[in-house]
């Protein structure tokens, strides 16, 4: 078996973060072989002055490393699960998807508590479509202004800035540890996250046993089972960047449950369900939940909102 193995990753803070704790658990496992991490840019990272409906799809946080995998340069890739496409490009499968942190969403303000507690009118920053759906289906009154960056960036030029509050995935602020300034971990019932939200995938090449076996160890099936149905969801909705998608799975004893939401880039509509049945049967309810949704009218709130998503955004901070 090999004894040497290359990490990609991108070169954020978290990105390394995910990086370094996918080595150490590799290390701890096997403390005979040795791990090195190589940064490697992409096209999410390069352009940070444009948002990100405007730019394209999954890929542009994935495509460069999975390049650099496929061509032999890296032994496996690190990457936040939901920054993946619903497929893997041919030649590629996710090895291992790591346990879950908490998926939710968090609200950051330096003058109020919730969501709920914004005065009339107030502007909010975010980067997601999804997100700017259900907060304005949750606060139509919101002002929601466009934000780029890694995580301590946005949380930089939050705090430079006059907005009232911002929302951020929990699991990067608090890897980080910068959750000081976190007021309000968002509920489900408020804000369903993005699909994979909080998960970290380790992709390797088709094939490759002898890195399919080392990674393997930091399988989490529960994990794995929830984002299987959160990414058949999504693929039959056939949804990326560019649309306001969110799901959220769990799995207790030997079932599953999904939920999971469409919604219009104002907010006006959003159509929420959600379905159950055997862990085992995980991907078919992913696709059974997206077909409810369908024949609710998803089909045609995505195609508006994708083609109005070259407009909404404003200039980003």
């Amino acid at each position: 078996m090999k004894s040497e193995f290359i990490i990609g990753t991108r070169g954020s803070d978290l990105a390394l973060w995910q990086a370094n704790f996918v080595t150490s658990g590799l290390q701890k496992a096997f403390p005979d072989k040795t791990f090195e991490i190589r940064i490697i840019k992409t096209t999410g990272d390069e352009r940070l002055d444009v948002a990100l409906s405007k730019i394209g799809d999954k890929g542009l946080f994935t495509r460069q490393i999975e390049t650099e995998l496929l061509d032999g340069n890296i032994d496996l890739a690190v990457h936040s699960l939901k920054d993946l496409q619903t497929e893997q490009p041919e030649g590629l499968v996710i090895g291992a998807v790591c346990e879950r942190e908490v998926p939710n969403d968090v609200f950051i303000s330096k003058t109020v508590s919730s969501i709920a507690d914004l005065p009339t009118g107030a502007r909010v920053a975010t980067g997601s479509l999804r997100r700017r759906s259900q907060l304005l289906n949750f606060r139509p009154d919101l002002k929601i202004e466009e934000i780029r960056g890694n995580v301590p960036t946005r949380l930089n030029r939050f705090n430079d800035s006059d907005l009232d509050g911002m929302i951020l995935a929990y699991a990067g602020v608090h890897r980080l540890g910068l959750g000081a300034g976190v007021s309000h971990l968002i509920p489900f019932n408020i804000m369903l996250p993005a699909v994979g939200q909080g998960a970290v995938a380790i992709e390797v090449r088709d094939g490759d046993d002898a890195v399919q076996e080392v990674v393997s160890t930091l399988d989490h099936w529960p994990t794995r089972l929830c984002i299987t149905a959160e990414r058949a969801f999504l693929r039959r909705l056939e949804g990326g960047c560019q649309v306001p998608i969110g799901a959220h799975a769990t799995v207790e004893g030997d079932d599953l449950r999904l939920e999971g939401m469409v919604g219009s880039l104002d907010g006006k509509t959003v159509y929420r369900k959600s379905d159950s049945g055997p862990w085992s049967e995980a991907d078919a309810i992913g696709i059974r939940l997206a077909e409810m949704l369908i024949g609710m009218g998803a089909d045609r709130l995505l195609a508006e909102s994708r083609a109005e998503a070259e407009t909404v955004a404003g200039a980003v901070i």
